[in-house]
């Protein structure tokens, strides 16, 4: 958990709101104060599961005797993903 004023909170919101996607909780105070505290709505990314799913995915391919994707090809589907 970070704590954070509120001047550098707002200069900084893009920043500060990838370390909360990341699964970081901050709070922002003002004049010293803690007067609220931001966390992710889903808990943050959990990096862990998603290299299992990425490595049974590849297996599954590989059995099925497929090509396994490629880095532009993950990109892609991440980005599609995100729409």
């Amino acid at each position: 958990m970070s704590i954070v004023g509120a001047f550098e909170a707002k200069k900084d919101l893009a920043a500060l709101l990838d370390r909360i996607e990341a699964g970081e909780e901050v709070i922002i105070t003002r004049h010293g104060r803690p007067v609220a505290r931001l966390s992710p709505i889903d808990g943050g990314r959990d990096i862990a599961s998603a290299k299992a799913a990425l490595t049974a995915l590849r297996h599954s391919i590989a059995a099925r005797g497929q090509a396994p994707f490629t880095a532009a090809e993950l990109d892609e589907y991440r980005a599609e993903g995100r729409r």
